[in-house]
């Protein structure tokens, strides 16, 4: 599989085609380091002062960086896989060579940290659904009275101890429409940069 890079992504790790091999390697090194320890604002401001650029473009970079390496190795990206990833950043051949090393080097470290992040949060397993409309009543002839029932199976849990359990929710057409949009809503925040910040240090 290919991993799928959004604009903003791409725009931050353009920084690095700005530095030198040097710097690229030390971004790596801080990147590691953040998923080992946790992010340090510190080691920012240290990158930022000796670089001569704002710290926001050292932690945009670094972020990135983390976030293309991490998700690579999450979803377990071949050599072959990744290179044809990052080429869509167009880099030279020797940035590409210096992320696949990175990369390569330490994507069994990265996998073992991710499979030790708790997740304490069911995860969607399936969905079952079915549409009742009452077409008529005693008081009432001519209605359109539409009902949705669903049954939402969600998985608790990790390896065996993995346990699936259903939640049954039933609603009328007015608490529909209102749940679409709030869901509508909540996918219109996830696309926010600031989403998509905090959600590139938790996966």
């Amino acid at each position: 599989m290919l991993l799928v890079l959004s604009e903003e992504h791409k725009e931050h790790l353009t920084f690095l085609t700005k530095v030198d091999a040097a710097v690229v390697g030390e971004f790596g090194r801080i990147a590691l380091e953040f998923l080992r320890r946790g992010i340090s604002p510190k080691v920012y401001d240290g990158a930022a002062r000796k670089l001569s650029v704002p710290v926001e473009t050292v932690r945009h970079g670094v972020e990135a960086l983390m976030y293309l390496v991490t998700q690579s190795s999450k979803h377990t990206l071949s050599e072959v896989d990744f290179v044809d990833s990052v080429l869509s950043l167009e880099f030279g051949d020797e940035l590409n060579q210096s992320l696949l090393q990175l990369y390569m080097q330490h994507r069994g470290e990265i996998r073992g940290i991710l499979s030790l992040v708790p997740s304490s949060m069911p995860a969607y397993h399936n969905l079952e659904w079915r549409l009742d409309v009452q077409l008529a009543s005693r008081s009432l002839r001519r209605q359109a009275a539409p009902t949705l029932t669903t049954r939402l199976h969600l998985t608790h849990g990790h390896g065996s101890g993995t346990e699936v359990r259903g939640r049954v929710l039933r609603v009328d057409l007015g608490a529909l429409l209102h749940l679409i949009s709030i869901l509508e809503g909540a996918l219109g925040a996830l696309k926010s940069t600031h989403a998509r910040r905090i959600l590139r240090n938790i996966k």
